[in-house]
């Protein structure tokens, strides 16, 4: 067994425990392997340990690894940085999820690429719940107290909902660095109650894309879906 591949043991079994700490299944929680900067033979590793998720932020990259392992049909792309409109193409044509839908605008192009592809894309819409101004997202800080700011929200996800070849699969969010686990659980059980909040009139389902390497546990005890780990899986960068 490799390093990567016990890493990967290691993260499922912490995955488990903090699933089993707050009695949810862990078959609930998708894996995403931040594969950013990692060479194709140790996502060709982590797939021979079972994962099927890789998660990607950078558009050449994403290009470059899709090509070299089309051969693999079931592992899925996740795109899971800020996109900028000029690199939307890469996304239309390769990822299988995007995580971080932040604009009408930025859903607009997507849809009229994939159109052009005859392909899908699963989609989170991305949320700024801790109010950092270096967070991309539509600014929920404060969405249990400003109704009028959650009504104009809402208008945009039915705008997006509707627009062709998208799949709304739930909202992402990003905890900030370095703050207290109390902080933590308020961002993503604030996230939690959002959904809630917004499902089942809106969104096809209740997914939630939250935590990283340093806060996973924590995310999935507040009840994320999807989580995102690159260095506790590949080493640091």
């Amino acid at each position: 067994m490799t390093a990567n591949q016990r890493s990967i043991q290691t993260i499922r079994n912490r995955i488990m425990q903090a699933a089993q700490r707050v009695q949810r299944n862990q078959d609930e929680i998708t894996l995403i392997a931040v594969s950013k900067q990692k060479p194709i033979t140790e996502i060709i590793t982590a797939y021979q340990a079972g994962i099927r998720h890789f998660g990607e932020n950078r558009t050449d990259e994403l290009a470059e690894k899709a090509v070299a392992l089309a051969h693999l049909t079931d592992l899925k792309w996740h795109f899971i940085g800020h996109l900028q409109s000029r690199q939307s193409q890469t996304v239309a044509q390769y990822a299988h999820y995007f995580h971080a839908v932040d604009s009408v605008k930025i859903a607009e192009r997507l849809s009229m690429q994939l159109l052009e592809f005859n392909r899908q894309l699963s989609i989170f819409i991305q949320v700024n719940i801790s109010g950092e101004t270096s967070k991309s997202g539509f600014n929920c800080q404060q969405w249990q107290t400003q109704p009028r700011w959650i009504e104009e929200f809402i208008q945009d996800i039915e705008y997006i909902k509707k627009l062709p070849n998208l799949s709304l699969q739930g909202l992402m969010t990003m905890a900030p660095w370095e703050v207290s686990e109390t902080e933590l659980r308020r961002i993503f059980s604030s996230t939690t109650a959002l959904i809630h909040a917004l499902h089942p009139q809106l969104l096809n389902s209740q997914q939630l894309s939250m935590g990283m390497t340093d806060d996973f546990e924590i995310a999935i005890e507040e009840g994320a879906t999807h989580v995102r780990i690159g260095r506790a899986i590949f080493g640091e960068r």
